[in-house]
This record gives structure tokens, C-alpha cells and sequence, in this order.
């Protein structure tokens, strides 16, 4: 069985950075495509950034782009999410999930093993 626990979420100032990250059970993220979400309230998940199994290739949603960078640690099966220059409008609860079969990364569909989220607020 899946699971997967996001951590690193909290309050941080504008222009500020945090590091969250997606601990794996029961499956080798290696194996499969990671995607990173978010959910502010009163709005769909969109997809935030996700990679390749091989990560030879990497999707970022253009509000992230130069901002955000996605890294795994196999060795930890562990997935990482650095978020740097962090503005108000990323606040939003933050999801790791997994997806096993190959396709399109573009905004990141497909995903269907989610854990729990962490919010992320940024504020002054």
C-alpha cells in the first residue's frame, strides 16, 4: 500500500523559502512519475511541478517557474520540493502524489496515489 507524507509546510514572510518534502512507504519513487499540488481555498488542485520516473524530464507550471525546484533522494525515497521567493498568492496546501504510467507531464494529469498535503502560508 501507498503512502506518502508530505512535511516542511508552515508561515514564512514574502520573498521567503521552504523545503518541503514527500516521504514514501510501500512503493520505490524511483519507479514512478512524482507530481507536486496545491489547493488554496476556493480553487481547483493545480499541478505545480512534476518529473519524469527518469527525470530526464520536468514539468513546472509557469507561476513556479525559477521559483520552485523538485529533487529526489532515492537512497531516503524521499521527494523534495524547494520553493524560494515565495509570494502571497502560494499559500495553499501542498500535495505529493505518485503516478505510474508514462504520458504527458503537461499540468501534471494522472495522479492517483495522494498524501495528506501541508499548508504553506505566506504571509507578513
Amino acid at each position: 500500500q501507498v503512502q506518502l507524507v508530505e512535511s516542511g509546510g508552515g508561515l514564512v514572510q514574502p520573498g521567503g523559502s521552504l523545503r518541503l518534502s514527500c516521504a514514501a512507504s510501500g512503493v520505490t519513487l524511483g519507479a514512478y512519475a512524482i507530481g507536486w499540488f496545491r489547493q488554496a481555498p476556493g480553487k481547483e488542485r493545480e499541478g505545480v511541478v512534476c518529473v519524469r520516473r527518469s527525470g530526464g524530464s520536468i514539468y513546472y507550471a509557469d507561476s513556479v517557474k525559477g521559483r520552485f525546484t523538485i529533487s529526489r533522494d532515492n537512497a531516503r525515497n524521499t521527494v523534495y520540493l524547494q520553493m524560494d521567493s515565495l509570494k502571497p498568492e502560494d499559500t495553499a496546501v501542498y500535495y505529493c502524489a505518485t503516478r505510474y504510467a508514462a504520458g504527458s507531464l503537461y499540468r501534471c494529469p494522472g495522479f492517483d496515489s495522494w498524501g495528506q498535503g501541508t499548508q504553506v502560508t505566506v504571509s507578513s
